[in-house]
């Protein structure tokens, strides 16, 4: 039976990821409309809006399976429509809209990053046994804001890294074929056939285990440079 703990840290989690995901998304959407492609703003996809963004499977399902038997998912949204096709400088433009999410879910780690360190300098949270936890209070409401914060850090840290992985459908993969020269655009798409199928794999054969336990150790010392 699940403690209401575990329930409260579960309702944290997915306000993180939801959010999270809807910001992703709404950049991909506002950088195509930027260069040209107006198709995800005609269907309301920029928008921080969760009912534009969530996938039932990848943003609900997926997400409470992995909360709760620690499987290596983290989820996803429903993929922003583009068409290229309409873009302005089509390899500029494919970079940037690629990259977009990638790059707001790295300034929401870095702005909970920057916020974790004044109120941990400020004295108002501390490190606890299990990570941070508000200093001299054990109100419920400032231990509930201490966990958002510490996981829209960690949360948005992996997504950008793991957005950034170069296997397709990830962004990584796009922002890699708009760098790479164009004759390398016959072996992309055939990579682009097994993408999926690379993802379960590195899924299930704990890659990206072994990537989180290098990556945010490394995330949370720079959070506390200085300090330790």
């Amino acid at each position: 039976m699940l403690g209401s703990n575990a329930i409260g840290q579960f309702i944290l989690y997915m306000v993180a990821l939801i959010f999270s995901l809807s910001v992703h998304e709404s950049a991909h959407a506002w950088m195509s409309n930027r260069f040209g492609d107006d198709l995800a703003r005609l269907r309301g996809r920029i928008t921080l809006n969760p009912a534009a963004h969530v996938d039932p499977i990848g943003t609900l399902l997926f997400p409470a399976i992995a909360f709760f038997t620690h499987a290596p998912v983290i989820g996803w949204a429903k993929p922003t429509p583009v068409n290229p096709l309409k873009w302005r400088n089509k390899r500029v433009a494919n970079f940037w809209v690629s990259i977009a999410g990638v790059i707001c879910n790295f300034i929401i780690a870095i702005t909970a990053g920057v916020a974790i360190r004044i109120l941990y300098q400020t004295g108002v949270i501390m490190i606890g046994g299990e990570g941070l936890i508000p200093a001299n209070t054990d109100s419920p409401i400032a231990l509930g804001a201490v966990e958002l914060l510490s996981t829209f850090f960690t949360l948005n840290v992996a997504l950008g890294i793991f957005n950034l992985l170069p296997i397709p459908p990830l962004d990584g993969s796009k922002i890699l074929s708009s760098i790479l020269p164009a004759n390398f655009g016959s072996a992309l798409e055939a990579f682009d056939r097994y993408g999926y199928m690379l993802l379960f794999i590195a899924a299930f054969t704990g890659v990206f285990g072994v990537i989180w336990r290098v990556v945010m150790p490394i995330a949370w010392h720079i959070v506390f440079v200085g300090v330790f």
